[in-house]
């Protein structure tokens, strides 16, 4: 085979994957909830809401399953429940900041090289989300998996609540994914065409987890309040996955209420 048939061969070849080997999901959990007080504990059929999202991730059987806890409670609640809980210093700034300190606690070695961001307050999640923002990461060049949804709902589109994901995907020619450019809580982008709701369960590479938690906060992290513009500005690769859904949020009692009535076939 000449020298240009190997070069075209070698292009054309399947890139290998770059997902990481050794997976763990971390949930970080904290008390601290003006709306909801008590939150990760509130009572769904049962068992504590806390106990219910680590089972919705054990579900994805994507790796380990860890709880990174603010309070002695919640590691209680889930180890009553066979689960596995790391106790952080409840003045840490972020769920970010309390992930990471849980990982470097209970894996100071570094076997796990990839870590999935699962918020505390998503009992109903579809385990497939998971996944599919895990998969983003079999890009060698991609630092941090999310995901969005197209917004449906018009007075989301002004909502600034409903954080809106502006990535480079082209939706006419039927593309479901692509590079996360800007997060905004104001409707972007302008002109015609969907905008995307960003749901915030993130996948990351470790070393680009260690790397987003060390830098300092970024101008417009702190103008928009939203700590993905950190990864941003640091010139790391966010990469966003298109899913039909956005996973039910428990923030007040009457998200509580739909959250047991979802619930109760499962």
């Amino acid at each position: 085979m000449t020298e240009a048939l190997k070069t075209a061969a070698k292009a054309a070849a399947p890139a290998a994957s770059a997902l990481p080997s050794n997976p763990i999901v971390m949930i970080p959990a904290r008390m601290a909830s003006t709306r909801l007080p008590q939150k990760p504990l509130a009572d769904i059929h049962g068992l504590p809401m806390i106990v219910h999202v680590m089972k919705r991730a054990e579900e994805a059987n994507i790796g380990r399953v860890v709880i990174a806890c603010a309070e002695s409670e919640i590691k209680a609640a889930i180890e009553a429940a066979g689960g596995e809980a790391v106790l952080t210093d409840p003045a840490l700034p972020s769920g970010s900041d309390r992930i990471l300190r849980a990982l470097n606690q209970l894996d100071p070695e570094g076997k796990h090289d990839g870590v999935i961001n699962v918020q505390g307050d998503l009992p109903t999640i579809d385990p497939a989300l998971i996944h599919t923002a895990f998969e983003l990461l079999a890009d060698g060049n991609v630092d941090i998996g999310t995901l969005a949804a197209i917004i449906t709902n018009e007075s989301e589109k002004t909502n600034p609540n409903v954080v809106k994901a502006i990535a480079e995907i082209d939706f006419d020619r039927g593309e479901r994914r692509g590079r996360a450019l800007y997060f905004s809580r104001t409707t972007a982008p302008s002109g015609d065409g969907v905008l995307l709701h960003h749901i915030g369960l993130y996948t990351y590479r470790r070393e680009a987890l260690q790397r987003f938690v060390s830098a300092p906060p970024a101008a417009l992290e702190k103008r928009e309040r939203l700590e993905q513009l950190r990864a941003l500005a640091l010139g790391m690769r966010i990469d966003v996955a298109v899913v039909d859904t956005v996973p039910l949020g428990v923030d007040t009692p009457e998200d509580l209420d739909a959250a047991r009535s979802m619930l109760k076939a499962v």
